[in-house]
């Protein structure tokens, strides 16, 4: 993908920093000058009072977003996410040498999904002070994938967004982000779940939460942070897949919101779940259910972890409906032989753009596509692509969402996209 739009600023960035560094690096050394007499004497030093720059890099971002994150970071060492030791059997991990070694040699996957985890959260903090109600939600999403792929610093399949932004409103509770021509503006009684995600390599962070205006809804989105954060608790090496839907449910269940007069219980939406991640693989074989009942598989040593819950004041399930804006390449398929033509140029485009992360219809667009629908098709019917439509629960209802990416480490469990805000 193509890297964002102003390279001009971020250029100029880099160049002060260089600067910067090397007139320091002058007044230190000292240097040389000629006196009178023609002999060389060693210059005095200046003591020269070094730019504050923040988090060690240059100054500020500007406004809107041009500066990548590692003009921020010129040690190219990115914080890490929040720490849970783990309890029961694997309590003893955190001190277990041999586990630690294990994590040293896998230090440049660490700083890898932490730069990308720094990114999100960036991202998000800068969004938070541009989403308003009246904003359009296209505009929205694209000011959002804008700062997204600057500061990650898109490189086609290298690096860049992980996925369409969904922002589904009230009782769309996934998959909803707007086509080209959607014209739909936020209201302030409207509930939007931001569904984002960044990758370097393939390795994804993802990472959900809602916005509402009208505070009515407060308990709402208190019901679903406090299951997402139970599921984060009770997860971990050896926890049991069930088991921590069982501890989400309840938590989700013992919630009820009054709106406009009336009492609704928060129901967990069955049908909905978090997952495991795989290298350029958003959903990598295991689920998390948010219910009790399901697997009872248990999750592993070094696996990355979407723990996402979804509350509803409806019915608690939801189907397809809408216009389907969300597609991702089968990551099990094979060769499959296509006639028409132009469903194998923009197979080529997807592959070459995509591989097997998912794509929105805008991205084509972007990407100067036209006349693809056709294609599109023949390739869903092909099963070389799945189309994912907005899932939606009862009109009327209105539905949250939170999530975080977790990884196992060995000796501790690292919540990667937790932030100030959640």
């Amino acid at each position: 993908m193509a890297v964002a739009n102003g390279s001009e600023e971020i250029e100029a960035g880099i160049e002060e920093l260089n600067v910067n560094e090397k007139e320091e690096e002058e007044v230190e050394n000292g240097g040389v000058e000629e006196g009178e007499d023609g002999e060389v004497k060693a210059k005095k030093k200046k003591k020269k009072k070094k730019k504050k720059k923040k988090t060690g890099g240059i100054a500020e971002q500007t406004e809107p977003p041009t500066v990548p994150l590692r003009c921020f970071f010129p040690d190219n060492v990115y914080p890490e996410g929040e720490i849970q030791h783990y309890t029961g059997n694997n309590e003893n991990r955190i001190s277990n040498e041999e586990l630690r070694e294990k994590e040293r040699l896998e230090a440049d996957l660490y700083n890898s999904v932490r730069k990308s985890s720094e990114v999100h959260r960036r991202v998000r903090q800068y969004m938070n002070t541009k989403i308003k109600p009246g904003i359009k939600l296209i505009d929205m999403c694209e000011q959002l994938e804008n700062c997204n792929r600057t500061l990650v610093e898109a490189e086609g399949l290298k690096a860049g967004i992980a996925f369409p932004t969904g922002c589904s409103i009230n009782h769309v509770a996934a998959h909803y982000t707007p086509n080209k021509g959607d014209d739909t503006v936020l209201q302030y009684d409207d509930v939007m779940k931001v569904d984002f995600g960044t990758h370097i390599n393939g390795r994804i962070i993802d990472c959900a939460y809602t916005v509402s205006f009208n505070e009515k809804y407060d308990k709402l989105l208190e019901a679903v942070k406090d299951a997402t954060n139970t599921g984060v608790k009770e997860a971990g090496i050896d926890a049991r897949l069930n088991e921590i839907g069982e501890a989400i449910q309840e938590v989700m269940e013992s919630y009820e919101v009054e709106l406009d007069g009336k009492t609704y219980p928060v129901k967990a939406i069955r049908n909905l779940n978090g997952h495991s991640i795989g290298p350029y693989q958003i959903h990598a074989g295991k689920s998390v259910p948010i219910v009790k009942g399901g697997s009872g598989e248990k999750m592993d040593e070094g696996e990355f972890y979407a723990i996402e819950t979804f509350g509803s004041t409806g019915k608690g399930y939801v189907r397809e409906g809408l216009e389907c804006s969300h597609y991702m390449k089968n990551f099990e398929v094979g060769h499959v032989p296509l006639r028409m033509p132009r469903a194998k140029q923009l197979l080529a485009t997807i592959d070459r753009n995509f591989g097997t992360l998912a794509f929105c219809r805008r991205y084509l667009d972007r990407l100067g596509e036209e006349k693809y629908l056709m294609g599109l098709k023949n390739l869903v019917s092909s099963g070389i692509i799945d189309p994912y439509p907005p899932l939606c629960d009862i009109k009327g209802s209105y539905t949250a969402q939170f999530e975080h990416t977790i990884f196992l480490r060995p000796t501790c469990k690292e919540v990667l996209s937790r932030g100030d805000d959640f």
